[in-house]
């Protein structure tokens, strides 16, 4: 569905729409570990994204949605359909995401496999950490979003367990990160707007 104009050149009424409707972004947070360090950045990332104003920024935490492992259920289990409504409800996110083993947590790779479409034609940000600030988990998960139809941008904040973290567990980020958040967002909204046509 592409801008439509009428025969005087001004924006249509979906055209107008469109431009001033705020996209809805949801923050994932990718761990449900005991302690895990996943809510003080998420509620960062939040921090810095709703000074912008640019869209309606919420953390999404998978484990509100109590979802089993895949394959050991018939899936009428409710936080699957809730799992998928909140998804569905949202035109693009930015994943919070820490290393483990060169990889994702299994919680977040289960939480991305309950869902197929409501993923669909969306935008994705990445913020990882870990001891080389998550890169590994991060270029895995690219290749999990592409399989799910989900565009992810380049800028990539990346934190340090060593020099962002206080004893590996108090977040405590580096101020030079703030610029690469902004940029991340910016492609995220942009690209979240030009794929919301597409659906």
């Amino acid at each position: 569905m592409g801008f439509i104009k009428n025969l005087f050149g001004k924006q249509s009424k979906e055209e107008e729409t469109m431009t001033t409707e705020k996209l809805n972004i949801g923050i994932i947070l990718g761990s449900t570990r005991e302690g895990r360090v996943s809510p003080q950045v998420g509620e960062w990332v939040k921090g810095i994204a709703d000074k912008r104003g640019d869209a309606n920024y919420e953390i999404v935490d998978i484990t509100d949605y109590n979802l089993p492992f895949l394959g050991t259920t018939d899936g009428t289990e409710p936080g699957i359909a809730a799992w998928n409504e909140k998804l569905a409800s949202l035109d693009g996110f930015v994943f919070i995401v820490q290393e483990y083993n060169h990889s994702i947590s299994g919680a977040l790779k289960n939480a991305i496999d309950f869902a197929r479409e409501a993923w669909y034609n969306k935008a994705a940000g990445i913020v990882s950490y870990g001891s080389t600030g998550g890169a590994r988990a991060a270029e895995h998960l690219r290749g999990i979003l592409g399989e799910v139809k989900v565009a992810d941008v380049r800028a990539h904040p990346t934190l340090s367990l060593f020099t962002d973290f206080e004893e590996m567990s108090k977040f405590n980020p580096q101020e030079l990160h703030l610029d690469n958040v902004n940029a991340m967002l910016d492609e995220t909204i942009a690209w979240s707007g030009a794929l919301k046509t597409l659906r």
